[in-house]
């Protein structure tokens, strides 16, 4: 007899949910004290989601930086209020692009990483090694992952901003003229730390998110190298597509909130 709940297996992704419990209670345990990864992990992987991501981060920063720059003063010239590049410049940087254009990079470079590596580990039975020596692969692989990117996605929103607001104000130099101090003092006139923050709380949800996508992926990949391609093109995805529905959440609530 079919119920109302019949579809749900279908409707609800379940093997999600049991792996966001798990990383849930490892994480929990981990508050305890009852880390179990090496933290020479932890560090190997922290460094790949910082040192060696700020070349892209700074690229891709500057550039978005200078379009919005670009585009806003093409538009304001035309009533004479070209300063007013930096406020849009600043806003814009600090509450959206920032944080959604670092983590969509985070996804492409580190989250597809985590899938690619995961899932050849799984292809060659080396979780399943792990698992028989008592070393639950989530606890062992997926933790210090999320947590080197919690840790690092807000240290890498601020420097996306700090880039991006460079971008804006080699645009405002070249483009209109503007003073480079001048350029400056009005960016910070007009931001504030609720925009910051925003950024801030933004970074820190797209961080799990890119980490915990990618792990997912891989620990479930088939077990060929048709597996591991797969595995990174979904991780990819769904991060990205992640990404941009919470960063229309946030917007929704931040404008409920009058934040």
């Amino acid at each position: 007899m079919r119920t109302a709940f019949s579809a749900l297996p279908r409707l609800l992704p379940l093997r999600a949910v049991a792996f966001l419990g798990q990383v849930l209670l490892a994480a929990a345990a981990g508050v305890r004290g009852r880390w179990r990864f090496p933290l020479r992990e932890l560090a190997r992987v922290t460094a790949d989601c910082s040192a060696r991501a700020l070349p892209i981060v700074t690229v891709v920063n500057v550039l978005v930086g200078a379009i919005l720059a670009f585009v806003g003063a093409v538009q304001l010239v035309k009533f004479g209020a070209g300063i007013y590049v930096a406020d849009l410049v600043g806003i814009a940087v600090a509450r959206e692009m920032a944080a959604v254009i670092t983590a969509v990079v985070m996804a492409g470079r580190t989250g597809a990483a985590f899938a690619a590596e995961l899932a050849t580990m799984q292809a060659n039975e080396e979780i399943d090694a792990l698992e028989v020596v008592g070393l639950p692969a989530v606890d062992y692989l997926v933790v210090p992952r999320v947590l080197a990117l919690l840790l690092m996605m807000p240290l890498l929103y601020v420097y996306g901003c700090a880039t991006g607001l460079v971008g804006g104000m080699l645009v405002g130099v070249g483009m209109l003229d503007l003073a480079p101090a001048a350029y400056f003092e009005r960016t910070f006139q007009a931001l504030s730390w609720v925009h910051v923050n925003l950024g801030l709380v933004k970074s820190f949800v797209f961080g799990a998110l890119v980490a915990m996508t990618g792990c997912y992926f891989g620990l479930h990949a088939q077990r060929n190298a048709a597996g591991v391609g797969l595995a990174t093109t979904r991780s990819v995805v769904f991060s990205i597509v992640g990404i941009i529905a919470l960063d229309a959440v946030f917007a929704v609530c931040a404008n409920a909130l009058g934040v």
